[in-house]
């Protein structure tokens, strides 16, 4: 293949289209990239399971077929031999670590290989006391050692970073010889589609109206924001907090409430269509998560006009300016998530300063921009071969 092509052919591998921050990432992106004449694309799934139907219809996506890799068997994985003989690709861009490690079966030094660290994947830790007698983490490294010889050996791989908590992270668990090799690009989302028309402040008599977004999962520390409720409750405050999403942790999550007497202040959604909908008719985002590798839903709250206030999970320090587009919290008190609140509610003036500075904020990480600045690194790494 000719490096000077003019059509730039990119092949995404993920795990599947899930819910999530990469998945809903890469599917923006997708768009973006779709009206450009300058590109072609094929989104490559291990797993069938799309749960972004409407947003990649149209899109042109392949399932893989992805079965379990294993040092007793040989395998081929002929789908994705398959599609890289017939789309012959100038880059491999991967998401998630299955993608990544799918990509090490067959390479090839006439492509260009991307892989974005959308969080800190725990296979690249380093070997250390007790990884012998962990399983996981023992086969973590193994396969982190598998993708070392048949890959990084062998080709480079260019390692994206989506935030300065991930970029350190790469910088100090990859080998020596790719920690040059580490890039932090600003991450896009669909700006357009998330930005509320005006800002407003809560009016006199309405109900305060927080929302969370997430997957029901330990990390994003849902069961806290009951304490939260509680505090608010007991200084008086009349309000509503929406929780939207679904996972392992829900029921414990809704018992809590319940047990609290909080069902008429809590109130859980499940998985839903529209959220930009749901924050719009919202007045500030509560984010709970005590790790948070960068925080994609932020800035989408951000974007329809949402003050923030967070709770500090390391990849979210890059979005949260303190006391313009929202309040970054660093320990789990919830007397101080519920006094930056009241605060909030109390004064007017202030609100609408930080909601309008987040949807000017917010604006900057709009998809298109994304979609250039990636485009503009795969040719640099196409360039310096």
């Amino acid at each position: 293949m000719e490096q000077g092509s003019a059509i730039l052919r990119i092949l995404f591998l993920i795990t599947d289209l899930g819910k999530g921050g990469a998945e809903r990432f890469l599917t923006d992106l997708c768009n973006a990239l779709r009206p450009r004449s300058d590109v072609e694309f094929v989104i490559g799934a291990l797993l069938d399971d799309n749960q972004y139907r409407e947003e990649t219809a149209g899109l042109p996506i392949v399932q893989l077929r992805y079965t379990a890799f294993s040092l007793a068997r040989r395998q081929e994985y002929p789908e994705y031999r398959q599609l890289l003989e017939d789309f012959q690709p100038h880059i491999v861009h991967t998401h998630r670590f299955l993608a990544e490690f799918l990509s090490a079966w067959h390479v090839s030094d006439e492509i260009t290989y991307i892989c974005h660290g959308h969080d800190n994947m725990v296979q690249f830790a380093p070997f250390g006391f007790g990884t012998c007698l962990d399983r996981a983490a023992f086969t973590n490294w193994m396969e982190k050692r598998y993708l070392i010889r048949t890959k990084y050996r062998r080709v480079r791989t260019s390692f994206v970073a989506n935030s300065h908590h991930t970029l350190d992270y790469y910088r100090t668990v990859l080998p020596g010889f790719m920690r040059d090799d580490v890039h932090l690009i600003r991450y896009g989302f669909d700006y357009a589609r998330f930005r509320a028309p005006e800002p407003r402040s809560p009016a006199a008599g309405e109900p305060l109206r927080l929302v969370n977004v997430g997957s029901f999962q330990d990390k994003k520390n849902q069961i806290f924001i009951v304490r939260i409720a509680e505090e608010l409750r007991e200084a008086g405050v009349d309000f509503q907090i929406h929780l939207l999403g679904d996972g392992a942790n829900r029921a414990r999550v809704q018992e809590a409430v319940h047990r609290c007497g909080l069902l008429d202040h809590v109130i859980l959604h499940g998985n839903v269509d529209r959220v930009e909908e749901w924050l719009w008719r919202s007045h500030i985002y509560l984010h709970t998560a005590w790790y948070e590798p960068f925080g994609l839903v932020l800035l989408e709250a951000m974007a329809a006009g949402l003050p923030c206030v967070a709770l500090d999970g390391k990849g979210n320090r890059d979005l949260i300016e303190e006391g313009r587009n929202g309040h970054l919290i660093e320990e789990q008190d919830p007397s101080l998530f519920a006094a930056r609140i009241r605060a909030l509610a109390a004064s007017p003036e202030r609100y609408l300063a930080m909601s309008e500075y987040a949807r000017e904020y917010a604006r900057a990480y709009d998809i298109h921009r994304a979609a250039d600045a990636l485009l503009a690194f795969y040719r640099e790494c196409r360039g310096r071969g």
